[in-house]
């Protein structure tokens, strides 16, 4: 798994943007396949969460994921739900020790929350759709709820598909230019007419900066140009390939 310098100097927090790498799936899924939505092995599935669990010094079976729907929405996480049964939000916070969260994503911005002196974390899954209707905002005000401040809360991006590698259409860039004029520069022309490239990091990072968290930190670090260490949903698309795997990215209160 990677690492951000900001969270792991946080004492009491374990956290970790977790590579496709150290699973027991095979093929399109080789080898960190975490995610009960794509065709893998249901029991292959379970062990890659376990293992993710371990590394982060927590229970197997201490791992509460989402069910993502690309919505604004927040669970808050008291106890850990059966595997593949969690809330239909995009992200989740608790103060619960010993307790992982976690988010999956193949080309969408996962982002880890901590605020270590309140003992509050959060986890978002920040596609376009979410980062746009709110679900950063979101986690911090559900954060809030749970006594953390904002001005203390680190917030790091992990793998996210680059602006080298998101071309989106006309409407996609007129809905984004109709709720505000500025955020064209978020977007560059591509080579095919009419289309654009878009640069969704730098847009969670003006997200995270209007959310006026403390400190927040982007590990630059492109999904879909990484095959060798992450899934993407678009190269899978790109390739004509059946499925995808999921990546997975966690946190802890220790």
């Amino acid at each position: 798994m990677i690492r951000s310098p900001l969270l792991s100097d946080l004492a009491g927090v374990a956290h970790g943007f977790f590579t496709r790498a150290g699973g027991v799936s095979d093929g399109l899924y080789a080898s960190l396949n975490i995610g009960f939505g794509s065709r893998d092995e249901r029991a292959r599935v379970l062990e890659n969460r376990g293992r993710v669990a371990a590394a982060l010094g927590v229970a197997t079976g201490a791992l509460a994921m989402p069910y993502q729907v690309h919505s604004p929405d927040v669970a808050i996480v008291e106890t850990v739900w059966p595997p593949g049964e969690g809330p239909k939000v995009d992200a989740v916070v608790t103060a619960r020790p010993g307790v992982a969260i976690g988010v999956a994503t193949a080309d969408c911005g996962p982002i880890l929350f901590a605020d270590a002196r309140a003992r509050v974390v959060g986890a978002a899954h920040a596609g376009w759709k979410g980062a746009f209707s709110g679900v950063i905002e979101a986690t911090v005000a559900a954060m809030e709820g749970l006594g953390a401040h904002r001005e203390d809360v680190v917030a790091v991006l992990g793998p996210t598909i680059s602006a080298t590698a998101y071309e989106v259409g006309p409407e996609f860039v007129e809905r984004f230019l109709a709720e505000d004029p500025d955020w064209a520069r978020f977007f560059r022309p591509s080579d095919r007419h009419g289309h654009a490239m878009f640069d969704l990091p730098a847009f969670i990072a003006q997200r995270l900066a209007e959310a006026r968290v403390g400190r927040a930190a982007d590990l630059a670090l492109c999904t879909y140009a990484d095959e060798a260490r992450f899934f993407s949903y678009r190269r899978a698309t790109h390739r004509g390939e059946p499925d995808y795997g999921r990546l997975v990215s966690a946190i802890a209160l220790l």
